[in-house]
């Protein structure tokens, strides 16, 4: 069985910095792409980043591109979002993700299949 469990989130202000970590458990972590969703009240939950099995390869939302950096230590089977310039919109529960499929549909939420609980972020204005 695969647990993620994410932690980091926190209440900021616009223009802040926070850092989110998702440890997971179970073998073969590096096999696996990993991503963050993220999802705001009344709002279906939205694609924010994935990062190849070695790292090596990025994808972001337009939304957070730039000011999102996702990262990965494959020794300690933990992915990381560090999160810039941060802004009331970006307020939401974040949740880290492990991608069950191949191909190029990094935003698809449906080619996931291990899901963490979620960390709230708030950013107030």
């Amino acid at each position: 069985q695969v647990q993620l469990i994410e932690s980091g989130g926190g209440l900021v202000q616009a223009g802040d910095s926070l850092r989110l970590s998702c440890v997971a458990s179970g073998r073969s972590y590096s096999a696996y792409v990993m991503g963050w969703f993220r999802q705001a009240p009344g709002k279906e939950r939205e694609f924010v980043a994935a990062i190849s099995r070695l790292g090596v390869n990025t994808y972001y939302a337009d939304s957070v591109k730039g000011r999102y950096t996702i990262s990965r230590d494959n020794a300690k089977n933990t992915l990381y979002l560090q999160m810039d310039s941060l802004k009331p919109e970006d307020t939401a529960v974040y949740y880290c993700a492990r991608r069950s499929i191949s191909g190029d549909a990094y935003s698809l939420a449906a080619s996931y299949d291990y899901w963490g609980q979620g960390t709230q972020v708030t950013v107030s204005s």
